[in-house]
């Protein structure tokens, strides 16, 4: 359990801090000042001893816990072997590739090794375009699909498209199903504002394709935007309306795959059939690891040489991968995420019901977001009150990632997969009293 010894931020933390600010870019994200030195499971200690617990899993990564002492054996062992052959095959790669096709609905009979969530996505337009006799792209807004130029042009946040000039061209922009606050759905119920979003697809074509469409990307829940589940209407539909359109539907898992959701890929809560799922974060659970899961009609489309990666498919993460998966499997994780999630889900609600700026609670599984507003009527963002409960909290020894949301007002909940109950209630415990602080605080 927590236990905090320094001020915070500790002598020794403000030392390290001041060295990364000196020789850092101030791109990097507004974390608090925590410097980490060590993590086991779901507890974090920094550098001046320091104990947290941990809501962020390192960006949804560590989906097994800090330091699994079963997966730091596994990748200290292949340490020994080998660390990067470029595309030679090697056993572990070709063994994670088989489990990912094994896990995965069956129609995906393929899957392609790469690096991050980014890579993961640039190739599966990549496979895509080359596949298909179009090329444009359909994604949407508040998406976020990576940084790199096709992945932001996919994307549909501001913060990763401006100042970067024009972006890679062959991509179209529709309204994503945000029932709390898009304007399309203003008024609306689930299921209506699932079907006007339905509808502006054809509008869009109309108005912004060349007619040359190829492929639609989504992710199943808008990560980045603040944990947005879309309608199950609306995901279905779109599947149909890709499948009417001989379009490919990609699936973009990086971050809702692998148990994080209360089931091993969310396209298991609605049966989706995707032809190219992007897998990354968990995956890995905290060596580098992501692919592309897909039909071999796609897949096959490529020929030998047309697409490789120089760490992509390496040895150490694959043997990660692998091991992430067999302790997901083996501790049954997918459970666990199910069961803790209603607790915190349950938590979060009675919060909500005394303290009016909790907008909005979203959670599925141990993927939570929880939106702050000034007012719950006009739902009006609340960006410092989500940034000083991230204060709060951090001060009493529970640390979160850095406000998320289109305004930055959402509080992202992703603990380690491996959370137990006594934990979850510690934390939540600890939240709570960092929430009334904050009220109190900001006023």
């Amino acid at each position: 359990m927590p236990s905090i010894i320094t001020e915070l931020p500790g002598p020794r933390s403000r030392e390290i801090i001041e060295t990364a600010r000196t020789y850092e870019p101030r791109s990097m994200g507004d974390q608090v000042p925590v410097v980490w030195d060590h993590a086991q499971g779901c507890v974090i200690w920094d550098v001046d001893g320091n104990e947290f617990l941990d809501w962020s899993s390192g960006v949804l990564v560590a989906s097994v816990g800090h330091c699994h002492p079963y997966y730091v054996e596994q990748v200290k062992s292949q340490c020994d072997r080998v660390f990067n052959c470029y595309d030679f095959v090697n056993e572990p790669r070709a063994e994670l590739a088989k489990k990912l096709v094994e896990i995965t609905p069956p129609h995906l009979e393929k899957a392609f090794l790469v690096t991050t969530g980014s890579d993961a996505t640039e190739a599966a337009i990549r496979m895509a375009r080359r596949a298909h006799d179009g090329y444009e792209v359909v994604g949407f807004d508040g998406a976020f699909h990576g940084r790199t130029l096709g992945a932001a042009a996919a994307g549909g946040m501001g913060s990763t498209r401006r100042g970067y000039g024009p972006l890679t061209p062959g991509f179209l922009q529709a309204p994503f199903p945000y029932v709390y606050r898009a304007p399309i759905c203003k008024g609306k119920s689930e299921d209506e504002c699932a079907q006007a979003c339905l509808e502006y697809l054809d509008w869009v074509v109309e108005h912004q394709s060349e007619g040359r469409l190829c492929a639609v990307i989504t992710e199943p829940y808008q990560g980045g935007a603040g944990g947005i589940v879309p309608p199950r209407a609306w995901m279905e539909g779109l599947q149909e309306w890709c499948r009417e359109r001989d379009l490919i539907f990609i699936l973009d898992e990086v971050q809702s795959s692998f148990g994080r959701t209360g089931e091993m890929f969310f396209m298991d809560h609605w049966g989706l059939e995707p032809d190219l799922v992007c897998l990354g974060k968990g995956l890995g659970s905290g060596v580098p690891c992501s692919a592309v899961v897909g039909t071999s009609e796609i897949m096959d489309a490529l020929p030998p040489g047309s697409m490789s990666s120089t760490n992509g498919g390496n040895p150490i993460s694959c043997t990660a991968a692998l091991a992430a998966i067999e302790i997901i499997e083996r501790e049954r994780l997918v459970e666990n995420a199910a069961r803790m999630g209603e607790l915190f889900e349950r938590r979060f609600l009675e919060m909500q019901a005394e303290v009016p700026q909790l907008g909005q609670v979203r959670v599925t599984g141990l993927m939570g977001g929880l939106e702050f507003v000034k007012d719950p009527e006009t739902k009006e963002p609340a960006p410092e009150l989500a940034r000083q409960t991230i204060w709060e909290a951090f001060q009493r020894g529970l640390i979160c990632i850095a406000p998320i949301g289109l305004y930055n007002n959402v509080v992202r909940v992703a603990p380690p997969l491996v959370i137990t109950e006594e934990q979850a209630n510690e934390s939540l415990d600890i939240f709570e009293e960092a929430l009334h602080a904050a009220v109190a605080e900001t006023g």
